[in-house]
């Protein structure tokens, strides 16, 4: 919300973040002294999640709307069931596939009003082509995030130095391309910062990659076609937004989609035999 460039901002808010979890895990006593190996780790996840994801999302905005975005990161989901089976074996069965289907549809569906009024331009064609290419970058990144998991390293403190590598490397890509460091003072711009800073970086994705870790970036993928049906959720609390028929059939098959990716096969089989029964 601001006159700032995107990679300048990306760095104020990954360096904002990563000072305050270090300060979290000062207080905390948690350990923050990690081997070299550990280091590539976190490098690899700052520049994946904390750098090249941001810096491509925040140019492909540029060019396209905030619902093609969504639609063109929600691809992630299906990025990460194929990333998670070549990197880990990990095979998603026929409800997570069925899951990802009614999801990316019930996107579609939501955003189908303002799909309709886009142009086919080459600067929409790029956008486009950005997005996807970040939404790549992100799940390379949860690929990373997983693997690090499975290495026992600690969510807390991997994001702290992911986010500080990541910031160091948005500074420096931010240099090369001749970018001013200059800062706003509005308010817009300050308490937007901050928001992304607390929330959208250090809670959301202490969240997310927990989540990631416990079951697995095929299923925690979901997570975002599940974003934008939020933000319409909130669009329509508080900013006036009304319920229409696309809006009620697509947020259903997202949930629908929902429950089919997180629903344990165990959960599955015991709702079976209720039935039955």
């Amino acid at each position: 919300m601001g006159e700032v460039e995107p990679e300048v901002s990306i760095v104020y808010r990954y360096l904002s973040a990563a000072g305050l979890l270090f300060l979290w895990c000062w207080i905390k006593r948690l350990p923050l002294v990690f081997k070299l190996e550990s280091h590539r780790w976190f490098a690899l996840m700052g520049l994946l999640m904390f750098c090249l994801n941001y810096i491509l999302a925040y140019r492909a905005q540029i060019y396209i709307t905030s619902a093609l975005s969504a639609i063109a990161f929600s691809s992630m989901l299906w990025m990460n069931i194929l990333n998670a089976r070549l990197f880990f074996g990990l095979r998603a069965d026929a409800r997570i596939y069925l899951g990802a289907v009614l999801g990316i549809i019930g996107i579609g569906v939501l955003f189908g009003p303002e799909i309709d009024d886009v142009s086919t331009s080459d600067g929409v064609f790029f956008g486009l082509v950005l997005a996807v290419t970040g939404a790549l970058m992100a799940s390379f990144g949860n690929m990373a995030s997983q693997a690090a998991q499975k290495s026992k390293l600690p969510v807390v403190q991997s994001n702290a130095w992911s986010m500080l590598y990541g910031g160091l490397l948005t500074a420096s890509v931010a240099l090369a391309g001749g970018h001013a460091f200059t800062f706003e003072m509005s308010v817009g711009y300050v308490i937007s910062l901050a928001y992304l800073t607390i929330f959208g970086s250090i809670i959301a994705f202490g969240a997310y990659l927990t989540l990631l870790g416990r079951i697995g970036a095929h299923r925690a993928g979901y997570a975002t076609v599940m974003f934008p049906v939020v933000a319409l959720v909130l669009s329509i609390l508080f900013e006036g937004l009304s319920l229409d028929v696309s809006l009620v059939t697509g947020f259903t098959l997202v949930v629908a989609g929902n429950i089919l990716v997180l629903k344990s096969p165990a959960g599955l089989e015991k709702t079976r035999q209720s039935e039955q029964r």
